[in-house]
Formats: structure tokens, C-alpha cells, sequence
């Protein structure tokens, strides 16, 4: 299985993709939206982690790219962001995002995430 990490940080690009290949998943990663919506096009991941706050394109303007297109708009996309308020969780999935996970990360709410995500749960 493949995973598209978006994430302009390039600590957090590094920490994501060390965790995401520890489980076992190829990785592609893109370091703003707009790179992020060709790679998905062109791969087809089977799951995208999406920063939110990034330069060229934002991660909920990537995401509703990704939602309308064919190739693209059945495949999860988790919401990465620092923004970590109540009700934070629910306005990211009302916008179309599978999950959300705010940063900095906890490794293992990180793991679980996206194992229950690729599991169907």
C-alpha cells in the first residue's frame, strides 16, 4: 500500500515518513497542495496525509480538488494540522477529510489513525 504525505515542514515530512515506512507502506510526498493533487492524480495512493496550512495551495483547497475528481475522489485523506481546538475534529471531516490528527503528533494516536483507516474502521 502507498501513502501521500503533503506537508511543507520538512521536519514533519521527515518524522511522518519514517513512521508511515516503519509500518510497512511505500510513501510518496509532496511538500505543497497543488504538487500534492498531481502526485495523487498520477499514483493513486491509498491513503493521503494532508497538512492544512501550506504555501501554494492549502490542504482543504487540495482536498476539495481531490474530491472532484474521478481518479482521485474516493481515496481517504487525513487532515494534519496544528489546529487542535474543540469541535476542530468534526469541522475537518464536515469538509470531507476521513480523519484528523493534530500536531505535534502522538506517535501512537498517528499509528492508530491511519491503521483504522486503511482497515475500513
Amino acid at each position: 500500500m502507498r501513502i501521500l504525505i503533503i506537508e511543507d515542514n520538512e521536519k514533519n515530512l521527515k518524522l511522518f515518513s519514517v513512521i508511515v515506512k516503519s509500518l510497512g507502506y511505500e510513501i510518496l510526498t509532496a511538500m505543497n497542495g497543488e504538487e500534492g493533487v498531481k502526485i495523487a492524480k498520477e499514483e493513486s495512493p491509498d491513503l493521503i496525509l494532508m497538512d492544512i496550512q501550506m504555501p501554494v495551495m492549502d490542504g482543504i483547497s487540495a482536498l476539495n480538488m481531490l474530491k472532484t475528481d474521478e481518479r482521485t475522489k474516493n481515496i481517504p485523506v487525513i487532515a494534519l494540522t496544528s489546529y487542535a481546538m474543540s469541535g476542530d475534529k468534526e469541522k475537518f471531516i464536515g469538509l470531507g477529510f476521513s480523519d484528523y490528527i493534530s500536531k505535534p503528533i502522538d506517535k501512537d494516536g498517528f499509528i492508530k489513525t491511519i491503521e483504522d483507516i486503511l482497515k475500513g474502521k
